[in-house]
């Protein structure tokens, strides 16, 4: 049974910084590409950034987070982060991990493309 368990969320000035964690369980991590997304009352779920199966530099991000946000992973500790810095008020929200089903899969943008996901985290970011 896969698991997925955010961390990290809490209530920030704009400007600051936050690092989300995602513990996974249920999975050889390094073979599962993940992702983070984050959600609004009455919005959809909107994609932030994802990171491959592969980890490295292989990552894509969302234009409204590029050069501020920053994902990476430690297989050896089941986890994914999130840096976020320079937060902005409009990107209060709760924030998500999730992963995909299949392994050494590519990196989707939607999600549709992930099978699980974790219960989320809230961020808030006052101005």
């Amino acid at each position: 049974q896969v698991q997925l368990v955010e961390s990290g969320g809490g209530s920030v000035q704009a400007g600051d910084s936050l690092r989300l964690s995602c513990a996974a369980s249920g999975r050889t991590f390094s073979m599962y590409t993940m992702g983070w997304f984050r959600q609004t009352p009455g919005k959809e779920r909107e994609y932030v950034a994802g990171i491959s199966w592969s980890g490295g530099t292989n990552t894509y991000y969302a234009d409204s987070v590029k050069g501020r946000f920053t994902i990476s992973k430690d297989n050896a500790r089941n986890t994914a982060y999130l840096q976020m810095n320079s937060l902005k008020p409009e990107e209060t929200a709760i924030y998500y991990c999730a992963i995909v089903s299949t392994p050494y899969a590519g990196l989707p943008t939607h999600e549709r493309g992930y099978a699980y996901w974790g219960q989320g985290t809230q961020v808030t970011v006052s101005s």
